[in-house]
């Protein structure tokens, strides 16, 4: 074997400790979730992943003071989410045909199954908005994925069309969680053409802005990412919409985030930009904690 063969194996076989092998998502037994299972596929293809699917809902508890609902409504209810787990399995397979795949059903609360599964799985596909104002009894909240799995959530937009990755914005922060956010995405950024590294900082702030970005876009260059740093003066509540721009100018349907860099009370209380990300996703959203 020439040299040149040896370098071609020792670069394949470093990509390959980068990629992802196992993807987990949530299929809820709505029409609602259709989008972000096809983009969980549309993954799995892409890195020749296992995809994990997990049917899981459980009984809405209601207070009933004065003996209303009797056995007859809890029967029906049962068979509710026997339908629902049904409809969600239905779904998956039909979507997953030629993919490995694993199915996994189980009634209890969403985020919690999926935080016990998500041991076996390097991410996490999840909804940027609860379906039908269930909850936490049928959607699997993508806040509390990203506190309670120690895995990167992959978040979808309500209707979030097909992922592409071409193009991605880093938001940088110089906090462990942003570092775990950069390591997580690596696989993503590993395949795409064009990667900005954006840290928003007050007007006094921008030559050590522009350093931290100039530092990170280099350390991703050493992994082969084609990336350049940025720094734009932006007040704290104007990071996220900095972002959305950024990423509207380059054409990247990918953010990568640290979550929650303050206390997630504070961010549900004053706002930020974990929160921002969240609740109002106009592109897919990469959130490691």
């Amino acid at each position: 074997m020439t040299l040149s063969n040896v370098a071609t194996v020792h670069a394949d076989a470093t990509l390959s400790k980068n990629l992802l092998r196992s993807i987990l998502v949530h299929v809820e037994g709505s029409p609602e979730a259709s989008g972000r299972v096809q983009v969980a596929v549309d993954l799995a293809r892409m890195f020749d992943a296992t995809l994990v699917g997990m049917g899981v809902e459980m009984i809405k508890t209601y207070s009933d003071p004065y003996g209303l609902l009797g056995g007859e409504w809890l029967v029906r209810l049962q068979s509710l989410i026997e339908d629902d787990l049904k409809w969600a399995e239905e779904t998956f397979r039909a979507k997953t045909a030629g993919l490995r795949t694993e199915w996994a059903s189980v009634e209890t609360f969403p985020a919690a199954a999926m935080a016990r599964h998500a041991r076996s799985a390097d991410l996490i596909v999840a909804g940027g908005a609860p379906l039908g104002g269930e909850g936490a009894y049928r959607a699997a909240s993508p806040a509390e994925l990203v506190m309670q799995t120690g895995r990167p959530v992959l978040v979808a937009p309500p209707k979030p069309g097909k992922f592409h990755g071409r193009a991605v914005v880093v938001a940088w922060k110089d906090t462990r969680e942003a570092r775990r956010a950069l390591a997580d995405s690596l696989p993503f950024l590993k395949a795409a053409e064009q990667v900005v590294v954006v840290e928003c900082c007050a007007k006094d702030g921008v030559v050590d802005a522009r350093l931290n970005t100039s530092d990170v876009a280099q350390h991703l260059r050493r992994h082969g990412v084609e990336a350049f740093g940025k720094a734009v003066p932006a007040a704290p509540e104007r990071v996220s919409t900095e972002l959305q721009i950024t990423a509207q100018e380059i054409g990247a349907d990918l953010i990568v985030a640290g979550a929650y860099g303050h206390t997630r009370l504070g961010e549900w209380a004053f706002g930020g930009v974990t929160f921002d990300l969240l609740n109002a996703p106009e592109r897919f959203v990469l959130l490691s904690h």
